[in-house]
Order: C-alpha cells, then structure tokens, then sequence
C-alpha cells in the first residue's frame, strides 16, 4: 500500500493540497508575464542541440504551445545545420565552409531545401500538432514571405562567391501575420527566394542563415520578443576566467562590443541588435540545453541567457543594470563553441 493510501481522507485531502500548491505558486508567479505579453509576437530561431535531443525538442514544442495557449503569438523560425551536414556525408558530398559560411552549390541546395522543409520543419510541426491542429510549416519561398540577394565571403578584405548563400533584402509578412490571425503557429524554415527575375525554377533559390532570417522576420512583424536558442548559456562575462553570463545590454553597449565577438555568437548578437533597433522590444540568446528555457526566460524576472534591449530606460525590462566594459579577450564557452565574447562588467547592487 503507497503512503497516499494509507492516509485518512482527511490526511489525503491535506496531502493533495500541499503537493499542487507549489503548482499554483508557479502559476500565480507567472501571472504579471501573462498578462503583460497576452496577444504579442514571440518570434523564436530554434537552433543547437534543442535540435538534435529528442527531450530537448519535446520539450521546446511544450514550451511554444505553453505561449501560444497563454494568448501570446508564437512563430518559430529554424536552420538545420546539423542535420544537413549528416545528410551531405550520406550523400558523399563535401561540406565546405569560407569565412564561416557553408558554400552552397545547386546540389547542395537541393540538400538543404531537402533537409530544412522536408525534414526539421515536418518533425517539429508533428510534434506541435500533437496537441491540436496548430502549427503551419512554410518557407521563406512561400509567398514570397523572404526575398535575398546574393551574399559573399569575406577573405581578407575580399568577397569570395560561395554559391546559393543569400542575404535578406525584404520580407513581406502577410501570410505569417494571416496564420496568426487564425490562430496558427507559424514554422519557418530559413530558405529565400532571389529579387532577381530567373529562368530556371530553382536557380534563384538561396540558403539564408536563420539566425539573421529571425531577426528580419521579428522586426517586420513588430514582435515583442526574439530568442536565440543556442549551446551555450549567453554572453559570458569573462571567460574563461568567470563562467558568469552577461544578464542585459543595451544596443549601444552591445555595437561597441560586436567587434570583438568570437564568430560563432556574432550572428545571433548582430540579429539581436538589429532586431531591437529596429523596433523589437528586446532580443534574447538562451541556452537551449536547458529543458522549457523558452519558459524559464519569458516568465522569469531575471531569466536564464543574454538580453539585449533599447537605450531608453523605458523600454527595458525588469533585470538588474549592468555595467559593461570593453570586451579584454576572446574565449569558447563550455560548450566548446567558439561564441563568447569575453569582457569585464559590475552589476549594480
């Protein structure tokens, strides 16, 4: 006989109301969070090993139908670079980076169309679907929803043609905005369409990173938040001295800093600059090894990674200040990515 069954009605009535209370504490705790951001947009790149963890991806899906049915506004935006990679090797084709950039030929292309809709986006729209009929998978293709132009590497100082690797120059939200007006989780994968008039079906496709694809697409659907999920916990305040994350930036701190980043975190740090100064209210780079970080960041006051927000005092949110210094060093997380910028900072008392 468990000890529940063992207890008089009385003493199983006591017992029940003692074990949902700290329940109804995280609930209560929330409510400020709820209220504040019910009917905004909450645009998330889902990225790191949220990806590739089958705990971590059930959990991430838990988390974005959390918000939507708390009455906020999910989209969700993804690369796939993993997964892409392994296919690349099945494949027998070479994986090959310049400059930090994954050289894209045709064939390479047709991997990455393969990968990104027909593979991440399906199992992530599954598993969101679980619950309901709620997700929409579509591509920066569809509806021209993202236009690129072509972009190239940087090796010293001069531009290398790395292939079908573009740069968004539009984005046209309409059939985003329309699936969250019906009440949809949009599901994003990172691929554009060229400005450029083609004959071929195909030859105006690009791969985009989707680190910059999120920050474009937040920014013209005037979202409320941005979040990166990454492999490490955020900006470290000086590594590998300190393991201490940076809690908030502003966006002039944040520009004087992003020419000291190491590579790996300087696409996430740029879309989070650019995203705020272009109106998101703050931009935010979470560790996705943790389970529900979505959660643990948006509903907490001093929440888990790196915010980045606007100048204005007004429009910060509710973390200590910081005091950020020049950055002394460079320096890998623990992750062992290559994406911390190393500086010396005080938080106010």
């Amino acid at each position: 006989m468990t000890a529940l069954n063992s207890l008089t009605p009385t003493g199983l009535a006591a017992a029940r109301k003692h074990t949902a209370l700290p329940k109804a504490d995280a609930l209560v705790e929330a409510l400020p969070w709820l209220a504040r951001h019910r009917g905004r947009t909450v645009v998330v790149k889902f990225g790191g090993n949220a990806m590739v963890d089958d705990r971590l991806k059930a959990s991430f899906a838990e988390d974005i139908l959390f918000l939507y049915h708390a009455g906020l506004r999910p989209v969700v935006v993804h690369g796939g670079g993993p997964q892409i990679r392994r296919q690349l090797d099945r494949l027998g084709l070479e994986s090959r980076f310049t400059a930090g950039l994954r050289v894209t030929s045709d064939e390479t292309m047709d991997v990455v169309r393969m990968v990104l809709a027909g593979q991440v986006q399906r199992e992530l729209v599954g598993l969101l679907n679980r619950h309901g009929p709620h997700a929409v998978g579509l591509t920066g293709e569809d509806a021209r929803l993202m236009t690129a132009g072509k972009a190239y590497a940087r090796v010293d100082g001069e531009p290398v043609d790395i292939g079908r690797v573009g740069e968004i120059t539009d984005v046209d939200d309409g059939v985003v905005r329309a699936l969250l007006d019906d009440g949809r989780i949009p599901v994003v994968s990172s691929i554009a369409r060229s400005g450029e008039p083609s004959d071929a079906e195909d030859s105006g496709v690009f791969n985009v990173n989707a680190d910059t694809a999120a920050a474009a697409l937040a920014t013209a659907l005037d979202a409320e938040i941005l979040m990166f999920l990454t492999d490490v916990e955020g900006l470290y305040l000086d590594w590998p001295h300190s393991d201490e994350v940076i809690s908030r930036l502003t966006v002039t701190e944040l520009a004087g800093l992003l020419p000291g980043l190491a590579s790996g975190m300087i696409p996430k740090m740029r879309g989070c600059l650019d995203a705020v100064t272009g109106g998101v209210r703050s931009a935010r780079v979470i560790d996705g090894r943790v389970r529900h970080a979505v959660l643990l960041e948006i509903l907490a006051d001093d929440g888990i990674g790196t915010m980045v927000v606007p100048d204005d005092p007004a429009h910060t949110g509710p973390r200590p200040d910081v005091d950020v210094c020049a950055p002394t060093a460079l320096g890998t997380g623990p992750s062992g990515e290559d994406s911390t910028a190393v500086m010396r900072q005080e938080r106010a008392a």
